[in-house]
């Protein structure tokens, strides 16, 4: 088998290096220009957040397939390891983030002047030293799990011995329970409470969607890299036309549940719920139709035959766009709460910091895929993936 070891060359190393550059001297950008610290602090959260959660979805591309005995995603299995090592980085810059300022810059219910009595009923959950405490809990089990998945994944390559693969569906169920209760807690915390005053009980299942189908589409851009690269020869229109059903599905399911939470709201017509839409449709309302378009309309209508899933001519433009557009979605539910209608805007801190955040996203997990055989050979499920072959 070719390439079974990926190579980071100087040139990757310092186009990544170039990216975050970029992202530092946005911020730089944002300070000298006064662009206020509450929109420098968004748009940090928002790529933390935003890269965080492709982390965590290539975790739990692995561990749901484990859990599931599935043979085909074997192939591409060592790209979801590798995003998965990006957990810890996050975790790390969100604790920086949110220690140095980022916190009360934010959420108003961190300020005792703002509260009132609906957030003083919310206190025994939303105070600062038990936000956290909840913080590194989930940072701490993330990361430990990525570990000990990574570790019996590559303990089954190197020794064969099937007690690995049973330890690693061991893992795997043990982080899909826990991912399944916090990715909903962490996005009360760090998303919906921005509106503190506003809930959903859709919201941790409509962020998860997000979280999901951006995972993939960066999933999808990796390999794609990687085979420009000369990598992943192993890897057959077979794998990428499942990999195209995942972002084809669950961006349909996405817009299910954008659109189940719009309507309930919009139907009771409740004043305390409908601020959270007025805010957006009034102060943000090219932001909120580009979301659903590029985020619905694009993948459905690109991808819905067969044939555009099974090729990267058309399947990689689908993924960039539904990046993007996820990146959009997330601006959206974060810039009103936190920065505010006449403060906000798309411009180079926006763009720079992303950039930034990108180049580091890049750099770990390309010196992540370096650590083992970018061909799992030992996987008992591996023959079944490399023969892998579907009719419909």
């Amino acid at each position: 088998m070719e390439n079974l070891t990926f190579t980071l060359t100087k040139k990757i190393v310092t186009i990544c290096l170039i990216m975050v550059s970029i992202g530092l001297i946005a911020i730089i950008y944002g300070v000298v220009a006064g662009s206020g610290g509450e929109r420098i602090a968004a748009n940090l959260l928002l790529n933390n957040y935003y890269f965080l959660g492709m982390g965590l979805i290539g975790l739990f591309f692995v561990a749901v397939h484990a859990i599931a005995e599935s043979g085909w995603q074997v192939s591409v299995q060592r790209i979801g390891e590798a995003m998965s090592t990006f957990i810890p980085v996050a975790g790390v810059l969100m604790l920086l983030f949110f220690a140095f300022g980022g916190l009360h810059s934010i959420y108003d219910w961190t300020h005792s002047d703002h509260i009132d009595e609906i957030l003083a009923k919310k206190a025994p959950y939303l105070n600062e030293p038990f936000f956290y405490i909840r913080l590194l809990i989930y940072f701490t089990v993330w990361s430990l799990l990525a570990y000990y998945i990574r570790k019996s994944s590559r303990e089954l390559d190197g020794l064969n011995d099937i007690k690995y693969f049973h330890r690693l569906r061991k893992f795997s169920a043990i982080f899909i329970v826990f991912f399944a209760i916090t990715s909903v807690m962490s996005s009360w915390d760090w998303l919906m409470s921005i509106d503190a005053h506003w809930f959903s009980t859709l919201y941790g299942w409509y962020v998860f969607m997000s979280m999901l189908v951006s995972g993939v589409a960066m999933l999808i851009i990796i390999l794609y890299l990687l085979k420009r690269m000369g990598y992943m020869t192993h890897v057959n229109n077979e794998h990428v036309h499942d990999l195209g059903k995942y972002l084809f599905g669950f961006s349909i399911f996405w817009a299910y549940l954008w659109f189940s939470q719009y309507m309930l709201i919009w139907y009771a017509n409740i004043p305390e719920e409908t601020i959270y839409y007025y805010e957006r449709l009034h102060h943000f309302k090219p932001i909120f139709m580009i979301n659903i378009i590029i985020n619905l309309a694009f993948p459905l209508l690109v991808l819905m035959t067969r044939n555009s899933k099974r090729v990267f001519w058309m399947l990689i433009p689908v993924a960039v766009i539904v990046f993007i557009g996820h990146w959009i979605d997330l601006y959206q539910l974060i810039m009103p709460g936190a920065v505010g209608g006449e403060k906000a805007g798309i411009g180079f801190l926006e763009i720079g910091i992303t950039i930034g955040y990108l180049g580091l996203f890049f750099l770990v997990v390309f010196y992540s895929l370096t650590k083992a055989p970018l061909v799992p050979k030992n996987h008992p499920f591996y023959k079944e993936s490399l023969d892998y072959h579907t009719n419909y």
